[in-house]
């Protein structure tokens, strides 16, 4: 008898994110009260939360989002991250907007991404995507040239310093990985969260966390890696992480 897979972002229960992502609209992340961890994964379980009834839907302080901006073309800031790169890997791609900005600026690119939904559009648009854990083992793993975790991925499965340095792996010896970093410079805290749309649908619990661009510098080192650049396109900042030596 095996485990019952680590739920993911917006998977399960009623699954708001697969809606949102096919009829578009807006989500809104959610945490579990009580199981905020500074600078490392919960190690506290919330998976009767449900049953429970504890999730609190007013305790978010982060705003709603609009899942269409994923399914639009790359905009300026997202074109800052792969700007020289020769070939692309999109962790937690979605539907695949940086793909296809890679593809059509003649780049090696592929998507990985656990959500079925995300992947069959992306396929369905004619893009090199596949489905999977970017922990899984993945085409090309040590010869991308560079790793792209954007739109708040640094938080797939809550755990920071093993995320970074798992996408460090996957790329080449002179590769790098690219993270968007959180609004607040400083925030570094681990947690379990929902995803709840407009109609109050959530999703399963899952491990999610939010990282600075001050604090990702901690897990950076912690993974042998450490930042070479930041740089900021309108409200978004970026840190581009390589081998430590």
């Amino acid at each position: 008898m095996t485990a019952d897979p680590q739920p993911t972002f917006g998977s399960g229960g009623a699954e708001p994110y697969a809606r949102a992502l096919r009829r578009e609209g807006r989500l809104q992340l959610v945490r579990s009260p009580g199981t905020a961890r500074q600078g490392s994964r919960p190690v506290d379980s919330v998976r009767d939360a449900a049953d429970r009834n504890a999730v609190d839907r007013s305790t978010s302080d982060l705003d709603a989002f609009d899942v269409a901006r994923w399914s639009r073309d790359a905009d300026a800031a997202d074109l800052s991250t792969i700007l020289d790169a020769s070939s692309v890997l999109d962790i937690g791609c979605g539907p695949a907007r940086m793909v296809r900005a890679a593809v059509d600026r003649g780049l090696g690119a592929l998507g990985v991404d656990v959500s079925v939904t995300a992947v069959a559009m992306a396929v369905d648009a004619g893009l090199p995507v596949v489905a999977g854990s970017v922990f899984d083992a993945l085409p090309g793993e040590g010869t991308w040239d560079v790793a792209l975790l954007l739109d708040g991925n640094v938080g797939i499965g809550g755990d920071p310093t093993a995320l970074v340095a798992r996408a460090s792996s996957v790329v080449a010896p002179t590769g790098s990985v690219v993270v968007e970093t959180a609004a607040d410079p400083a925030v570094d805290v681990a947690y379990d969260a929902q995803v709840v749309d407009e109609q109050g649908r959530a999703s399963a619990t899952f491990p999610w966390a939010e990282v600075g661009r001050e604090a990702l510098g901690r897990h950076a080192a912690a993974a042998g890696l450490r930042v070479s650049q930041t740089w900021s396109v309108g409200r978004r900042t970026f840190c581009r992480l390589v081998r430590a030596s």
